[in-house]
């Protein structure tokens, strides 16, 4: 199961990225925007570090 919760992360960053990119286009609330995109930025960062190796691997 070591390899299925971050791809699930890296997923969910690509839904969330287009999330940001379809908000911003249909003119949204710049704050919501900003939301998004941290969401999709925090699930990038959670994936590829739990992708690195690191003590217990």
């Amino acid at each position: 199961m070591g390899g299925v919760l971050p791809t699930l992360l890296l997923i969910l960053a690509g839904v969330l990225v287009g999330g940001a990119w379809s908000l911003h286009k249909q003119g949204a609330p710049r704050g919501a925007v900003v939301v998004t995109a941290l969401l999709a930025a925090l699930a990038t960062v959670g994936g590829v570090l739990w992708l690195l190796p690191g003590e217990g691997a």
